[in-house]
């Protein structure tokens, strides 16, 4: 096993041709989640008319954005997954949301359509635990009277990188399956029963509409752009609810902001009507003590223009912008803002 300086050495070699490219022409350099990359980018095109601040951000995934802001290799890092306290101590690190979007199911099962199919978290589960290999299991015929489904033997996609996806959609899993929770838990990196990898939710997204009977997990902007068909899953209170805005705003809607340690909110399985289940802030992590202090003032003033004009572009790509009230709190306690 590679301890941890020969990983972070071949962590940066991997990731610095694209970092590199270009870089003579960005003011900040981000990089992590690939949940979050549409907002950013987006963002990132604004912000450079309009304040004179070019983005140049990676999706490398979030495990790579939390070490690649560690090692100070970018001005951000980005990551669905919230850090730990004493590793945001450790790291001298601030770490704030930026936007909340869901986590979705897409599957590729022939003769069924997008929102067709309705699952259970623990049909999900056993889905992935290799416990059900057929899409006419009699558990999922069970959640679907009178859909016609094949005997096409399914096909699991998952991350192959550390990813924040990962971490959102296992947590998920063990919160309502316990045999999940036992055998395998919540992570950015599992080790999985079976099935196969795939980097990025795009990667995830074009293994699963090339394979017959295949399912996996990605956020749910890029399902819609790409015309993956997605499915509905059961709620806490065991009605069927589909993938949209809002009922990712209906889960939003329910977030303790005042109770959640550096904004570390969980939206998972929430109670209520029309509540999506697997629904996630996503995270960025800035330096509290950059080497260049004026990149991060640069850092500062995207993101603050970000959130003062973004949310209608945030809504655009089907994400579900933060409350005024967070964007305040986040504001105040920025390091390092004046």
């Amino acid at each position: 096993m590679l301890d941890k300086n020969r990983f972070l050495a071949a962590l940066l070699l991997t990731a610095a041709p694209v970092l590199a490219h270009q870089a003579h022409a960005a003011d900040i350099t981000g990089a992590g989640s690939s949940f979050a990359a549409p907002i950013y980018q987006a963002w990132g095109d604004g912000a450079k008319s309009a304040v004179g601040i070019a983005l140049n951000y990676q999706s490398v995934g979030s495990s790579a954005g939390q070490n690649l802001v560690t090692a100070r290799t970018v001005d951000f890092g980005a990551s669905d997954a919230p850090m730990a306290d004493d590793k945001l101590a450790s790291a001298s690190l601030y770490q704030f949301p930026t936007v909340i979007g869901g986590i979705v199911p897409i599957v590729n099962i022939p003769g069924v359509a997008s929102n067709q199919l309705k699952l259970s978290g623990e049909v999900l589960a056993d889905i992935y635990l290799g416990n059900i290999t057929s899409w006419n299991d009699p558990k999922i015929k069970a959640l679907n009277p009178g859909l016609s489904l094949p005997d096409t033997a399914v096909a699991p996609v998952h991350r192959a990188d550390g990813s924040g996806t990962t971490f959102v959609f296992t947590s998920y899993l063990s919160k309502v399956s316990a045999s999940w929770k036992d055998q395998v838990g919540a992570a950015t990196s599992v080790q999985w029963t079976g099935g196969a990898g795939a980097r990025g939710n795009d990667g995830v997204g074009a293994s699963v509409r090339a394979t017959e009977g295949g399912i996996g997990y990605v956020e749910y902007a890029y399902a819609r752009r790409n015309s993956i068909p997605t499915v509905m899953l059961q709620d806490k209170d065991g009605e069927f609810v589909a993938p949209d805005f809002t009922s990712f705003s209906a889960a939003a809607s329910s977030a303790d902001w005042e109770h959640a340690s550096h904004f570390a909110v969980d939206l998972l399985n929430g109670a209520g009507k029309n509540v999506w289940p697997i629904v996630s802030a996503t995270f960025v992590l800035v330096p509290t003590n950059p080497k260049e202090p004026a990149r991060g003032q640069s850092v500062y003033k995207f993101f603050d223009y970000s959130f003062r004009t973004g949310d209608a572009t945030a809504k655009k790509l089907d994400y579900v912008p933060l409350p005024e009230s967070v964007k305040q709190k986040i504001e105040m306690g920025y390091p390092g803002k004046n």
